[in-house]
């Protein structure tokens, strides 16, 4: 034998109370903005209607919810994975390289960014004395160009 079917009743939420509205009881206004509001009797329409607050009123879901009355639903947070932290190669210095790098000591370190400046302002010494040896019979003073203003100043309206 099947057990006895249980009945679906469509019920409707009071709009003033929160409180279920069953089918054949509660009324249905029509507000100014043309939303339909349901109502669970004349003690919501009426305090609907005086613009009473469903949070002031300690019969109201609206005010026990507030006030901590009633249970809740409380989402639990959803635990997130931690990331992991994944190395790769980047161009110009392999793996190997990078983790090297990552073991040195600080002192180590500032000894080689210090070898490396000292490097680059070498080359750009030798690159200054080159260019000063081939300029050699030029002028010390190239011509300037301005923004025509002052003395040197070319072009522009003749009037």
């Amino acid at each position: 034998r099947r057990p006895p079917a249980t009945m679906v009743v469509k019920t409707e939420k009071c709009a003033f109370s929160e409180y279920n509205v069953y089918p054949g009881h509660g009324m249905r206004m029509v507000r100014r903005d043309g939303q339909p509001v349901t109502l669970g009797g004349s003690k919501t329409k009426s305090m609907m209607l005086q613009r009473m607050k469903p949070s002031k009123l300690q019969w109201t879901q609206g005010w026990r919810r507030l006030n901590k009355k009633m249970q809740v639903d409380t989402t639990v947070k959803k635990r997130t994975r931690k990331t992991t932290k994944f190395q790769r190669a980047i161009v110009g210095a392999s793996l190997e390289d990078l983790k090297k790098k990552k073991t040195q000591k600080p002192h180590e370190r500032s000894a080689q960014r210090e070898a490396a400046l000292r490097e680059v302002k070498e080359r750009n010494k030798a690159k200054k004395a080159a260019s000063k040896k081939s300029e050699g019979g030029a002028k010390g003073k190239a011509f300037q160009k301005t923004k025509g203003f002052g003395k040197g100043a070319t072009g522009g309206k003749q009037r």
